[in-house]
């Protein structure tokens, strides 16, 4: 069995630990009805954007959602939160370095790295460390203890994650040559996630979007050997759209993280199919780090 497999399949166990974190950790985060921003880099992005648009979604404060390399140094956020497995992403350490005024909190899987050095507050999350350079349980359980400290019960979520495991994949993944994933308000950010795993372990083509986006110029491709999968309550117009131009539409039952669980399978069933490693994709490494 693959390391991103045996990282998968632990997902249930690390939300459940993720979330009790979460709960004691409420004042480590952005105070209700302030600003805040989150940032990371890669698969820690999204979650970034997951987090973002749900907390402001909850009324918790305007948040916005950074890729590190681009987020601004000079607007007042009285809370700025960073996400990175690995604690070694430059670009991560050099925002936290730059930023002036927040305070800076960083999420991590490793203790004592750059990232965490250059954070005023740290919430280590060593038990999602993963060997796979492919990211799933740590992002998963960086959500999860981040939607906890939101005030969200994480039950329905943990018991879909396990149902999860266990279905069978809706479609044989050889059998599809495009991949595109709809998501909604917070679960846009999963759906970006989605097309970067597919991308990631197997180079599939894969697409993510907005769902009501989907309907303005990308459906133009979409035909009898692509999947359009849903993440979240996905309005139905769009997805017999989708139907309509012989796309296999599925998804949407799950919690959105747990959703996130079959696609993860997806993406290790579909790389052994090509022959691959999932847990070394080529070009990637565990982290960027920059000279």
């Amino acid at each position: 069995m693959s390391e991103i497999a045996r990282e998968i399949a632990s997902q249930p166990a690390c939300w459940r630990r993720a979330a009790e974190i979460g709960g004691r950790e409420v004042a480590t985060l952005p105070a209700p009805g302030t600003r805040a921003a989150a940032v990371g880099c890669g698969t820690s992005w999204f979650i970034a954007q997951a987090y973002a648009a749900l907390r402001g979604s909850l009324g918790r404060g305007e948040t916005d959602a950074f890729t590190a390399s681009e987020a601004p140094l000079d607007r007042p956020y009285p809370t700025v939160v960073a996400i990175s497995r690995s604690g070694t992403t430059t670009e991560v350490e050099r925002y936290l370095q730059r930023v002036q005024g927040p305070r800076r909190v960083a999420i991590v899987g490793v203790e004592g790295t750059p990232v965490a050095g250059a954070a005023d507050e740290v919430v280590p999350l060593a038990f999602a460390d993963e060997r796979s350079v492919v990211q799933t349980r740590f992002a998963t359980s960086a959500l999860a203890f981040l939607r906890a400290s939101l005030g969200q019960d994480l039950g329905t979520a943990i018991a879909d994650a396990e149902r999860a495991l266990g279905l069978p994949l809706p479609v044989e993944a050889a059998a599809i040559d495009h991949f595109v994933f709809l998501g909604v308000g917070w679960s846009i950010g999963l759906a970006n996630e989605a097309a970067l795993k597919l991308r990631e372990a197997a180079q599939a083509w894969t697409e993510s979007y907005p769902a009501m986006e989907y309907r303005h110029g990308p459906i133009s491709v979409a035909g009898p050997r692509s999947l359009v999968w849903a993440l979240g309550e996905v309005d139905d117009g769009v997805l017999d759209a989708a139907a309509a131009t012989g796309a296999t539409v599925v998804g949407g039952e799950l919690d959105p993280m747990a959703e996130l669980i079959v696609i993860q399978r997806m993406a290790v069933a579909l790389a052994e199919a090509r022959g691959l490693n999932p847990d070394r994709p080529r070009h990637l490494t565990r982290s960027v780090v920059l000279s």
